[in-house]
Formats: C-alpha cells, sequence, structure tokens
C-alpha cells in the first residue's frame, strides 16, 4: 500500500470515528429527551455535543468544500481562496524561512564544516566521494570529442601563445632560472644519465670510435684507441658528475645565461624565435599532435576513473580523507570554511529569496482547485477530525456545566 492509500484508509477511519460520536450523542439525546434529574444532566450534555460536533463539522468541511453543496459564504476557502493563500505562505516562508539573518544563525549552529570534516576523514566516505567524483570526471570526458577539444586547445590556448612575442618572456623566465640555479638540477640529470649510459654501453661506444678509424690503420691500433677514447669519456663524465665548479657547468651556466639575454635584447636571436612561432603556428601537424596527445590522456584518466582500485582513485581518496581530518584538527580552517558557506547561504538567500519563495505561489497558482482540497485534505484531513472529536466532547461538557449552573442556581 502506497502513502497516499494509507492517508486515506485513515482519513475515512478518522471521518467514521468523529460521525459515529455524532450519532451517539444525537441517540443519547434522543432516549433522555424527557428526562429529569441525572438524566437530564445527560440530556443537556448529549445537546450540547451534538451542537459542539455539528459546529466544528461545519468548520473543517468549510475548508475543503461547500458544506452539504450549500454555497455558504465563506466556505470552501481552499478551492476558491488557494491563489491568495499561496502569496500569504511564499511571505511566510520568506519572512520566516529565507531571512538572511535566520539562515545565518541556523548554519551557525549547524557547526557544517566540522560535521563535513568528520564525516569526509571515515575511509569508507572519502572513497565514496572519490567515486562519485570519478563517474563524473568519466561522464565529462566521455561527453568530450577528441576533434572538438583539439580544435579548441588549438584555437583558444595554443594559437593565441604562439601569436604572442614570447621570446622576451622564455628570456626573463630562462634569466630568472640560471639566476636560482634550478638548471643545475636538469644539469644533474643529464650527467647522471650520460655517465650511466656509458658505463652500460662500452661495446657500443668503442665500436663507434674503431668504425670511424681509417681503413689502412691495423684492427690493434684502432681498437687501443677506441679503448683510450672511451676511458677518457667516462673519466670526463665522471669528473663533470662529481665537480659542481667543472667547466663544462660553468659553460653551460654562461651559454644559458648568454642565450637569456639574447632573447630579450638581440634582434637576430628575436627574429629566430619568431621564425620558430611562425612555423609551429602554420604547421599541419600542431592540431593532429594535439588531438592526439589529448586522446591519449583521455583514455588514461578514463580507465582511472573506471578502475576503483587505480591510483589516482586511490590517491584522490586519501587526499580527501586527509582533508576531512585537517578540517577536524585545524580550528582555524573550521571557522574559516563555515564563515565561507554562511556567507555563500546568505548570499544567496539575500538575492534569490524572492525567487525561491515565488515557487510555492506559481505552485499553488497551477494546481486545480478541487484536486489542491483533495490533496491537502488527504494530508491533513485526518488531524482536522480531532477537532470534531474534541468538539463533541468539549460541547458535553459545557453542556454539563450550564445544565447544573442553571438548576443549582435558583
Amino acid at each position: 500500500m502506497d502513502a497516499d492509500s494509507r492517508r486515506r484508509r485513515d482519513l475515512r477511519r478518522m471521518k467514521a470515528l468523529a460521525t459515529g460520536l455524532l450519532v451517539v450523542a444525537a441517540a443519547v439525546y434522543l432516549l433522555t429527551l424527557h428526562g429529569t434529574g441525572v438524566p437530564g444532566f445527560v440530556n443537556s450534555g448529549a445537546e450540547a455535543a451534538m451542537v459542539g460536533a455539528a459546529a466544528d463539522w461545519f468548520a473543517v468541511t468549510a475548508l475543503f468544500r461547500h458544506p452539504l453543496g450549500l454555497p455558504v459564504p465563506h466556505t470552501a476557502i481552499i478551492p476558491t481562496r488557494k491563489d491568495a493563500l499561496g502569496r500569504s505562505l511564499q511571505d511566510f516562508v520568506a519572512t520566516n524561512f529565507l531571512a538572511e539573518d535566520v539562515v545565518r544563525e541556523r548554519i551557525a549552529g549547524a557547526r557544517v564544516a566540522g560535521r563535513f570534516g568528520e564525516w569526509l576523514a571515515r575511509p569508507a566516505n572519502a572513497a565514496r566521494v572519490s567515486a562519485e567524483l570519478g563517474a563524473a570526471a568519466r561522464g565529462v570526458l566521455e561527453v568530450l570529442r577528441d576533434d572538438e577539444v583539439a580544435v579548441l586547445l588549438d584555437e583558444v590556448v595554443l594559437r593565441p601563445v604562439l601569436r604572442y612575442p614570447w621570446g622576451p618572456a622564455a628570456g626573463r623566465l630562462l634569466e630568472r632560472i640560471v639566476a636560482d640555479g634550478t638548471h643545475r638540477r636538469v644539469v644533474d640529470l643529464l650527467v647522471d644519465e650520460l655517465h650511466g649510459w656509458l658505463v652500460e654501453h662500452e661495446g657500443l661506444v668503442t665500436g663507434l670510435v674503431a668504425d670511424r678509424a681509417p681503413a689502412w690503420t691495423p684492427l690493434w691500433l684502432d681498437e687501443a684507441i677506441a679503448r683510450r677514447a672511451y676511458r677518457e669519456t667516462v673519466r670526463w663524465a665522471t669528473d663533470v658528475r662529481a665537480d659542481p665548479g667543472h667547466r663544462v657547468r660553468v659553460a653551460v651556466d654562461d651559454m644559458l645565461g648568454q642565450f637569456a639575454k639574447d632573447l630579450q635584447t638581440d634582434p637576430e636571436t628575436l627574429r629566430q624565435a619568431g621564425d620558430v612561432q611562425q612555423r609551429l603556428l602554420a604547421h599541419p601537424g600542431v592540431r593532429a599532435a594535439l588531438e592526439s596527445v589529448w586522446s591519449t590522456t583521455r583514455k588514461v584518466l578514463v580507465e582511472a576513473a573506471d578502475d576503483p582500485d587505480s591510483h589516482l582513485r586511490r590517491r584522490a581518496a586519501d587526499s580527501l580523507a586527509a582533508f576531512g581530518r585537517r578540517i577536524v584538527s585545524d580550528d582555524r580552517l573550521q571557522a574559516s570554511l563555515d564563515r565561507y558557506v554562511e556567507d555563500a547561504v546568505g548570499h544567496v538567500v539575500s538575492t534569490y529569496r524572492d525567487e525561491v519563495a515565488t515557487v510555492i505561489s506559481e505552485t499553488v497558482r497551477r494546481w486545480d482547485g478541487a484536486e489542491a482540497s483533495r490533496r491537502i485534505e488527504l494530508h491533513v484531513g485526518r488531524d482536522l477530525q480531532f477537532i470534531r472529536i474534541n468538539g463533541t466532547v468539549v460541547g458535553a461538557l459545557v453542556g454539563l456545566v450550564i445544565h447544573a449552573v442553571t438548576v443549582l442556581v435558583p
């Protein structure tokens, strides 16, 4: 049985109970109509109970329809005045529930950030959020077409960047990198890789040197020269790797520093940089390369988003859980987040309060009057039947009191 069916059943039962009390009061009244003494008290109580029951039946019924079908003024209030009731309800909600100070007070007392942090700190919840984010990202990535993204990157990102003269900006960036010594880490990496490659490929290096020897030299001499050249090369790479002040490193620093200055001031270098830009801009393979890179990136991201055990998903879940723990432990962060939430909700409420509240009146306005009356009665009619029941009981008690006063007071 659905919710409406249960409400309809309960409404019928309460109506039957309230009507049954009225019938009982009427029967008692008829049975004690000419009684005196105690029956007189019972008769007066029953008479007042019928009046109370009838009056409250009229009041409850008048909310939803015309009692007995008679067009009594100020009855059938809901179907005839639903638009005015909707506007009144709209004003009530906007004034008492969507006021900015009320909303801010409620949010301040709710500890939104703290509760969210406690919830997010649980690994299961963090994994759930990670899964939802992964599903959303996967949906977005699948909607995007590779060729459209490539066109967007080409026209919105790459071409505007390439049209702008990048020589001076690149020169300033390179000058800052050289001044900070950041490039030396790259040099260290390259030297380490070169040294490792030389150590692992002795045969290849000596073979290359021997192949370059003249045809008239004896083989043993070619091999001796090749081995000596290899040893000197390895020694040179070892020295460069071990000595931070090696002349090769100094030469690299000088070369990069001079190149950075040339990119900013030397006309020939600037011209060459501009030529490179134009060639990149005009090259037909740029868009194809962008599309290929994007396609590969998208596939990797979709696979990672689909796989619950992927490094991306696990890393995201761990980061979310860590963020939740930080919110719980950091009172300053928690206060800041609460303030942000208050400001955001306060802005939304103060800006869109009337639009939000208008939903109530607009929805009520679209309702059919009779249908609206039936729906509302279905939801609140059961409770309203207690008015009829209470009217019957209270009427009987008042009737007894009035009869007692009439009899006892001379």
